[in-house]
């Protein structure tokens, strides 16, 4: 391998800030280390720096955990060979089925691979037989190049990207693979490097495969009958006996089918496939509580619908879990904000042994991309309605003020963002459009910040969009942060996660504010301008968030100390 500077993803032109961090990334893999983290602010270009390293690697993956920052990297650099899950693709055999002529009509109409059965149950000669889909397509096939039109879309994507040299994944799939399919594709999966984009939500994605969340239809499904107020108090132990439950029922179910009771075909293929499923993570969730119980807490059932409630039953302490998700001979976490010490706290790694590549200070000029902390109200759940609507007034002031211009308004949750519009004047509460990563009409993220885009002054208001979206230029020439975006108190797990490790907290609230902030500056020349109107900032604001931010004269003072730095430390 060549010098990593050379491997710079081709018709790019590196800017001497990616040239010193390359320079710098080569330096501690020269040394040695194969764990590297790379803190450098929004507006740096870490894709770009991602793809030099994977290239100077030869084979690697590339991670993300947003699908626009995945759709961002595929845009500029094609040799990277995507993943995205079932939800994005049309299953072709439903479309058979149903007789649905176009990919699109499929899609509108939900029939998605992800409510496809890529395997069925069928009754042949007496017996019940496993049958795989035949729009499915063989790894070796695409492997060779063939790579058959009319095969399924999702898969074939799929084997692409693990055949070729570079790929790039979310989270989710890539972990999903990693843990628990290595047997499957082990000879796919030998590179040399995986790049973590995005890494200060490591812990939250890890969290999604350890513990279970449990539904109460699950419960009535299993012949548990239990109420939200059941589980106030309720010990590890007991939990253990209800996942033990679920399973033994889930395992009763499988024996069934397995024996060929009722039709083995049509539906019950679907039953099987989703009892499977279902059976694999209740064993799975008590072995893990019952290995470590002090380890895991029951967090406060969470209602939906009439009489729907789901709990969440998660690890307080990540780091026991960790090795079995890195799995290459070298690793780098990027993000803007991450900070080296409490990063390997959370992941049990050794500081020793993970060397860091810090880029503290911003590519952009402070004058385009000043702050005003306002002050106008503290908030917290002890806030009354004056204060709650002193800050809707000050947020309608700010959207007449910016009259013209796209904006982003950012908050803690969805009835605070109902509340905002709820209490705006008429003019500025038909700009706005409420963007969640789920909305009730139906309609995804992107296809609220398509029409966004297409209004000269949208503004959207959000508890998700904290990071992952790319407003640049006149997407947004302004950004309120309505309130400060701290853990959930009244989830358990934050409270004992807290209270084990007193830096998280702060932390988790400096690195979402951090990511917030840079949502609407994100190139060359581009510029916005930013208020903060929850007091409250000041409590999560130690020193280093102080010197990320050159806040404007009437701003609240920040005292002395390091140059603008958009670095959490």
């Amino acid at each position: 391998m060549g010098d990593i500077l050379s491997a710079f993803p081709p018709g790019f032109t590196p800017r001497r800030i990616q040239a010193d961090i390359l320079g710098e990334v080569g330096e501690r893999l020269a040394s040695g280390y194969k764990k590297i983290i790379l803190c450098a602010p929004t507006g740096v270009g870490k894709s770009l720096i991602a793809a030099a390293v994977a290239r100077h690697c030869e084979r690697s993956f590339i991670v993300t955990a947003s699908k626009q920052l995945q759709d961002q990297y595929s845009r500029d650099m094609d040799f990277l060979r995507p993943v995205k899950g079932k939800s994005n693709f049309p299953c072709l055999k439903l479309m058979k089925a149903k007789d649905v002529p176009s990919a699109a009509k499929a899609e509108r109409m939900g029939l998605t691979c992800d409510r496809g059965q890529c395997v069925e149950r069928k009754e042949k000669d007496g017996k019940v037989v496993e049958e795989t889909c035949s729009f499915k397509p063989r790894i070796k096939d695409v492997e060779k190049g063939d790579r058959d039109a009319g095969a399924c879309h999702y898969y074939l994507q799929k084997y692409d990207a693990l055949v070729s040299p570079h790929s790039l994944w979310n989270y989710a799939a890539y972990f999903q693979i990693i843990k628990y399919n290595q047997d499957m594709f082990a000879p796919y999966l030998n590179r040399r490097v995986a790049v973590f984009d995005e890494a200060h939500k490591i812990e939250d994605q890890i969290t999604q495969f350890i513990g279970i969340d449990i539904h109460n239809r699950a419960l009535k499904e299993c012949g548990i009958n239990m109420s939200p107020r059941d589980w106030d108090g309720m010990g590890i132990d007991a939990a253990i006996s209800i996942a033990d439950g679920m399973a033994d029922y889930y395992a009763g179910m499988l024996k069934e089918m397995e024996n060929g009771a009722g039709d083995a075909s049509g539906r019950d293929s679907e039953i099987y496939a989703r009892t499977e499923a279902s059976y694999k993570r209740a064993i799975r969730a008590k072995i893990d509580m019952a290995e470590d119980t002090d380890n895991f807490v029951i967090n406060r059932p969470e209602t939906y619908g009439v009489d729907g409630f789901r709990v969440s039953i998660k690890p307080i302490d990540i780091s026991k879990y960790v090795d079995g998700f890195f799995q290459t001979e070298l690793q780098v976490f990027m993000s803007a904000t991450i900070d080296r010490e409490s990063f390997c706290e959370n992941t049990g790694m050794d500081p020793g042994e993970v060397a860091i590549v810090d880029t503290p200070r911003s590519p952009f000029p402070a004058e385009r991309r000043s702050v005003d902390f306002l002050d106008v109200r503290r908030l917290n759940n002890r806030s009354t309605e004056q204060d709650k609507l002193a800050v809707i007034n000050k947020i309608d002031e700010i959207m007449t003020e910016h009259s013209g211009h796209r904006g982003l308004i950012l908050t803690s949750s969805a009835y605070w963002c109902n509340d905002i519009r709820g209490g705006l004047s008429e003019g500025n509460r038909r700009r706005i459009r409420i963007c969640h990563s789920r909305n009730a009409d139906g309609r995804t993220q992107s296809d609220i910040l398509d029409e966004h885009a297409s209004v000269p002054n949208s503004v959207l208001l959000s508890s998700s969009l904290w990071e992952g979206v790319d407003l640049r230029d006149d997407l947004s020439r302004f950004q309120i942060i309505a309130k400060v975006p701290y853990p959930n108190l009244s989830e358990k797990r934050v409270r004992e996660k807290m209270h084990r490790f007193p830096l998280w907290y702060d932390a988790q609230t400096l690195t979402r504010l951090l990511q917030g902030l840079g949502r609407s500056i994100r190139g060359d020349g581009d510029w916005a301008k930013t208020y903060v109107l929850d007091s409250a900032v000041h409590h999560a604001q130690p020193r280093p968030l102080r010197d990320a931010i050159t806040p404007n004269p009437r701003a609240a003072p920040a005292p002395p100390g390091r140059d603008n730095a958009e670095s959490v430390r």
